[in-house]
């Protein structure tokens, strides 16, 4: 299956480079290029990618507004956002907004490419370098109260087991591994978890935890 991307940054040289890191691979194709928010929205109407490589930081539209209007639009888009800052407070609010995770810009070329079809196989991605830092400055700052510690009601006892572990970093091998069950029965436990609370992937599952309390950033 071939994964269409639309490109999306102010700075023509970025767009470039990204296309023809992207081009180069015979299952992706990209569909267009915008240079700010604006574009980026018009663009995803009129194409439907798969993917959406989104800078934060642009003319008329940012990243962030953007990112909500394409995934408000467009159910299944795949947002990945692009940072020159290692910790931008933009990033945390397009992942609010409906992105599944960021790299930043400087990532290798290796790296961008396997970002591309992680997130369009509709798992989530966060640069590992920053995601700890990501997860206790903001969510943690951000957090509910203590009584947000309560399983939700609409999980059941496993399912709330299930958010816990993968909301600690914890894969679908060792989550089951963890509660002795079968990695079927782990990611039967993920679909109920994402569909009940209404979450897109795993990073907002993530942020869901972190926000409400499940789960306690390190040193907290």
């Amino acid at each position: 299956m071939t994964i269409r991307v639309l490109v999306v940054d102010d700075q023509t040289l970025v767009r470039t480079g990204f296309r023809m890191i992207l081009e180069a691979q015979p299952d992706i194709e990209i569909v267009g290029e915008a240079g700010d928010g604006v574009e980026a929205v018009e663009l995803s109407q009129r194409h439907q990618p798969d993917v959406v490589l989104m800078d934060i930081r642009m003319p008329r539209m940012d990243g962030v507004a953007a990112t909500k209007a394409i995934t408000a639009a467009q159910a299944d888009a795949r947002v990945l956002v692009l940072t020159t800052f290692d910790l931008d407070e933009y990033v945390y609010d397009a992942l609010l907004a409906g992105a599944s995770g960021f790299l930043l810009k400087d990532v290798g070329r290796d790296d961008l490419v396997a970002a591309v079809r992680v997130v369009a196989a509709g798992e989530a991605l966060l640069a590992p370098s920053i995601t700890r830092r990501l997860l206790t400055d903001f969510v943690g700052s951000r957090a509910s109260r203590p009584d947000a510690t309560a399983a939700p009601e609409v999980l059941t006892a496993r399912e709330f087991d299930t958010l816990t572990l993968l909301a600690q970093g914890l894969s679908n091998p060792q989550i089951a591994e963890r509660l002795v069950v079968s990695e079927h029965t782990v990611k039967t436990h993920v679909s109920n978890v994402f569909h009940k609370l209404g979450l897109r992937d795993r990073v907002h599952a993530v942020i869901y935890a972190y926000e409400r309390g499940i789960v306690k950033p390190t040193g907290s």
